[in-house]
């Protein structure tokens, strides 16, 4: 083969792997696509919705206003509410009206609150970017284990779904995974 023939064929690979999604493509760098990707996402993470269940202490808040959570609950073990008061002791697997006035009793299935490490209740949303990159802060999770946790977990999807009284977080759950896996693909950066 001739150097001209090489040359055509590598032209042409190169051709049917982009015709073909572009796979075996490495994710590119795309530092203000990130970043924007990751600003779309932060009025999601700082959203009541994610806030109330991401506190910095071991008291999740409620409401829109954010108060304090009554009766007076504590994290304890896992998350999952002091022993004697876990949560779900009040929050079922879905949302319940209140009989005696309006509104609902929130709830889906894993109600817990978020790990102390993923506290985001006073952070800036360049250091909520950061815990989330940080496995030793995140859970535990990959970037691609972190967008499959905010596009399928139920307790995730709550957050647009939260009940009577209650202000959905912004956006739907499909857009906030396109912008976490925009956010990720092009290269995971985080804003200033």
């Amino acid at each position: 083969m001739t150097t001209l023939s090489y040359a055509i064929t590598a032209a042409l690979l190169g051709a049917s792997l982009l015709a073909c999604g572009g796979q075996g493509q490495t994710p590119k760098d795309d530092p203000a696509k990130s970043k924007a990707a990751f600003t779309a996402m932060s009025e999601v993470l700082t959203h009541p919705r994610c806030l109330n269940c991401h506190p910095s202490d071991d008291s999740p808040t409620k409401g829109d206003d954010m108060s304090a959570h009554q009766p007076p609950v504590f994290r304890g073990e896992g998350g999952l509410g002091a022993v004697g008061m876990r949560c779900n002791t009040c929050h079922g697997e879905a949302n319940a009206p209140l009989t005696e006035r309006a509104g609902s009793m929130p709830g889906a299935v894993g109600w817990h609150l978020a790990p102390l490490s993923m506290g985001w209740q006073g952070k800036s949303t360049r250091e909520i970017c950061e815990q989330l990159k940080d496995k030793a802060r995140n859970g535990g999770k990959s970037l691609d284990e972190l967008h499959q946790h905010v596009s399928s977990d139920p307790f995730v999807a709550w957050g647009w779904e939260p009940g009577e009284g209650r202000t959905p977080a912004p956006g739907t759950q499909a857009d906030f995974a396109k912008n976490t896996r925009s956010w990720i693909d092009n290269g995971a950066h985080c804003p200033e």
